[in-house]
């Protein structure tokens, strides 16, 4: 699919996506990067934060997802999350407490890993508030 990329994102629970897409942009263990249609095969780790998908049509979907891997070949993009949810699925409540629950465990952190893990958590939560405000405040309550 030289124009477009086929992603699929699962969870543990259920497959939360399945379609082709134009673009998708994907949060790295190194950063965010873009993935199109011939993408090199890459596999990563992820780190909390959003998935982009661009649609055929144009239209964008967003999801949050708190860790997996990414996978990308020449069968397309397949995200394998610990933990992903469309972005319609918050509201500001849950939100602020998951972003609550995140600063009160980087607070309790005592080994560098346990930090590090809770600062991505604590980031990829302020974020999806920003976002919260930039998308579509239609789906944040």
């Amino acid at each position: 699919m030289a124009e477009g990329i086929h992603i699929e994102i699962v969870s543990p629970e259920k497959l939360i996506l399945a379609e082709d897409a134009r673009s998708v942009a994907v949060p790295g263990a190194d950063g965010y990067f873009t993935v199109l249609g011939d993408h090199a095969p890459l596999m990563t780790t992820l780190k909390p934060g959003f998935i982009t998908v661009v649609r055929a049509d144009g239209t964008n979907r967003t999801f949050y997802v708190r860790g997996g891997f990414a996978d990308v070949s020449p069968e397309g993009l397949t995200i394998l999350a610990e933990e992903a949810s469309s972005f319609a699925d918050f509201d500001r409540a849950a939100i602020e407490k998951a972003l609550a629950d995140a600063q009160e465990q980087l607070a309790r952190a005592e080994s560098f890993e346990d930090k590090s893990f809770a600062q991505e958590l604590v980031s990829g939560w302020m974020n999806l508030m920003m976002e919260a405000g930039q998308i579509d405040e239609a789906h944040i309550h």
